[in-house]
C-alpha cells in the first residue's frame, strides 16, 4: 500500500460525507459533508493530493445491489474524471448506522457537546468507510484488492 493520505467519500443523494486517512496509522477523521458540489470537492482534492480515493458502495443486507448503487457507482466514475490517482469502492454496508450509534454514544457521554449537524453522520460513516478499507489492505497486504 501507498504511503500517503487518502480520502473516502460516502455518497448520499443529499450530501457527501467526507474523511481523510493515512496508511500508517490506519486510521482516519471525519471532514464533514459536502453537497454535490465539484468546485468542492476539486478543491479537497487539490488540498489534500491523496494516494487514492474510496467510495463507499452501499449495498443491501445481504450483499445486494440498491437503487442508490448504481448512484454511487456513477460518482465514483465521475470522480475518477477529476483525480488522476485510482478510485476504489468499498463495501458500505452499515457505516451510516454505525456512525449515528457512535455520534449518540458521544453525545451521552458528554465527549460530543455541541447538537449533531446534519454533515456529521455523513463524514463520520466516510470515516469508518475509509477504516475499514484500509485494514482490509493491511490484512490482504496489498492495495490493489477492490470491493
Amino acid at each position: 500500500m501507498t504511503a500517503g493520505v487518502y480520502l473516502a467519500f460516502d455518497f448520499g443523494t443529499k450530501r457527501i460525507g467526507i474523511a481523510a486517512g493515512d496508511a500508517v496509522t490506519r486510521g482516519a477523521r471525519a471532514l464533514g459533508a459536502v453537497a454535490h458540489d465539484w468546485k468542492q470537492i476539486d478543491r479537497l482534492l487539490a488540498e489534500w493530493t491523496p494516494a487514492a480515493c474510496v467510495v463507499g458502495l452501499p449495498l443491501g443486507p445481504e450483499g445486494e445491489e440498491q437503487p442508490i448503487t448504481n448512484q454511487a457507482r456513477a460518482f465514483a466514475s465521475r470522480l475518477q474524471k477529476h483525480f488522476a490517482g485510482p478510485v476504489h469502492l468499498s463495501d458500505e454496508r452499515y457505516s451510516s448506522r454505525s456512525a449515528m450509534d457512535e455520534l449518540r454514544a458521544a453525545r451521552a457521554s458528554g465527549a460530543l457537546k455541541r447538537r449533531l449537524r446534519k454533515g456529521d453522520k455523513d463524514g463520520a460513516a466516510a470515516r469508518l468507510i475509509l477504516e475499514q478499507w484500509l485494514m482490509e489492505r493491511r490484512e490482504t497486504g496489498n492495495g490493489r484488492r477492490e470491493t
